[in-house]
């Protein structure tokens, strides 16, 4: 099995397919690199309780938050955990998984980004978890650029594609 890394050109040709790969992109030029594309804040919010998962989420319950206002196209976030979601829509085709990965200037101030397993057929509007660890904080800016979104076309399409609770989701 053959499992390949997209590269600039092939992502940009698959967005230009009757299901285009990702969409919504601000500036497509700046955002498509060598093998993935940046994908942008379009909002941030507090957690302002517990969640809960369990193992047929029967009890699962997300925690609430509470959306964060840009003050002239900026927020200042002191050190903490937040939660944000993409301006981009993603469509995975069968065969295309993705993994999301912090640019490396939040990696330079202090800041990281973590994100869960993007599977085949995910379509909608991702969300991921900002957490700022400098004790100084960090300001960002709208539509800023924090991760790179890496896809990778799988040997052959999977027999079961996401069909979760947050498919085609677009906040």
């Amino acid at each position: 099995m053959n499992h390949t890394v997209l590269t600039d050109r092939q992502i940009c040709a698959l967005m230009r397919g009757e299901r285009p790969l990702i969409e919504g992109l601000p500036d497509e030029k700046t955002q498509v690199q060598p093998c993935g594309v940046d994908l942008t804040v379009r909002a941030v919010s507090t957690y302002d309780s517990r969640g809960a998962v369990d193992f047929d989420n029967s009890r699962r319950s997300l925690s609430a938050r509470t959306p964060l206002d840009w003050v002239e196209g900026w927020l200042h976030l002191p050190a903490g955990a937040y939660h944000i979601v993409y301006n981009e829509l993603v469509n995975l085709p069968d065969d295309v998984m993705a993994l999301a990965y912090p640019r490396s200037s939040l990696l330079r101030c202090g800041v990281t980004l973590y994100t869960a397993v993007w599977d085949p057929g995910y379509s909608g509007r991702a969300e991921a978890l900002l957490v700022v660890h400098n004790p100084l904080g960090f300001s960002l800016g709208k539509d800023g650029r924090v991760a790179q979104l890496v896809f990778t076309r799988l040997g052959d399409s999977v027999g079961n594609r996401y069909e979760g609770r947050f498919h085609g989701e677009n906040i």
